[in-house]
């Protein structure tokens, strides 16, 4: 039975993700093969000279240039994997993953799966015991966040099922009502399908909504209240900003991630509970037809992808996830010969 949990280690091997780092502290992430090179205007790194070695070691190329080479950690892999769609940050992702309370066994909804991002980070969190379905309109974005998943964990793990569809169909029929422990969606208009979402979720169970635009916050928060479905729903962001430490000069970065997006949880009420009144200023609450406008692709900066660059990176992904295929088999070779 595949885990998510699992982790790679020992000596590099073909196959394997190594992310070097070089002269003047700049990333370069190679997939291992036997014949590989490593081209730089520093000079040539062959392939052969990092397989073999432990993880956390240094290498040297053609130049004498060195290199620190280390498998990546989960945030670093999803900076730099192939993108169909934009991805969730890592610093959102664990957000969510402690907002959203995604334990181990849980039952996990997802829409949509986009490039793949927050998926390996919900499957790491509900572990073998724990099921993930995703749901994603798009086939091809789909695709590549099948490859993404494969390429990380070396095979696609059991307890993880993409659906290619609109989740306001697919969930009723996929999900038995209050079998679903949490739901989190990453979509553009998350109001569209909180009623079936309501009536999948287990009492208590969490919803989460990753949304770009505080008009997209407005909107859902005010239909979530709306439905009396669910207990108050609790917005906020999170901002992460670096610091400079080195002898007595501690400063902070003069750049930061900021604004990506915003997290809004809220919690299903048992079936037939009133939740207990809120008093709060009077505030515009009621939105029309022509509000939806502000929600188009368009207005809140969705980022389009042509075909064309679509379709390279669907090669770039399930060529990764070939090569992680091929290691794994070879691990597995390994072991039963010992």
């Amino acid at each position: 039975m595949s885990s998510a949990s699992a982790r790679p280690s020992g000596p590099f091997r073909e196959g394997d993700r190594v992310q070097l780092t070089g002269p003047k502290n700049r990333l370069h992430t190679i997939t291992l093969t036997a014949d590989g090179e490593m081209h730089t205007h520093h000079g040539v790194l062959f392939h052969r000279d990092v397989i073999g070695l432990p993880d956390g070691s240094v290498v040297t190329n053609t130049s004498g240039h060195e290199y620190l080479a280390l498998r990546p950690l989960l945030r670093d892999f999803a900076m730099s994997m192939p993108r169909g769609a934009a991805i969730v940050y890592p610093k959102d992702a664990a957000q969510i993953v402690m907002q959203a309370d995604i334990f181990p066994g849980a039952t996990v909804v997802e829409a949509g799966v986009g490039s793949g991002a927050l998926s390996l980070s919900l499957l790491r969190a509900v572990g073998p015991a724990g099921t993930l379905v995703s749901f994603e309109r798009r086939e091809d974005f789909a695709e590549v966040a099948k490859a993404n998943v494969e390429t990380f964990f070396g095979e696609t793990p059991d307890t993880w099922e993409v659906v290619v569809g609109d989740l306001l169909e697919a969930l009723p029929e996929k999900q038995a009502a209050g079998s679903v422990d949490r739901v989190v969606l990453d979509m553009l208009a998350p109001w569209e399908v909180m009623d079936v979402v309501a009536e999948a979720l287990t009492p208590g169970g969490v919803v989460l909504c990753y949304i770009a635009t505080a008009t997209q916050l407005s909107r859902v928060a005010e239909y979530i209240r709306g439905t009396g479905l669910f207990t108050d729903p609790d917005a906020s962001e999170t901002m992460v900003r670096g610091w400079h430490v080195e002898g007595l000069s501690v400063r902070p970065d003069h750049r930061m991630v900021a604004h990506t997006g915003f997290l809004l949880t809220a919690r299903r009420l048992a079936p037939g509970t009133v939740a207990p009144e809120i008093k709060r200023r009077a505030s515009k609450s009621s939105y029309g037809d022509e509000d939806l406008e502000l929600w188009t692709p368009g207005a809140v900066g969705d980022r389009e992808i042509t075909d064309k660059n679509l379709r390279k990176r669907v090669r770039e992904a399930t060529k990764a996830a070939e090569g992680a295929r091929d290691a794994a088999a070879a691990r597995a070779g390994e072991q039963a010969s010992e």
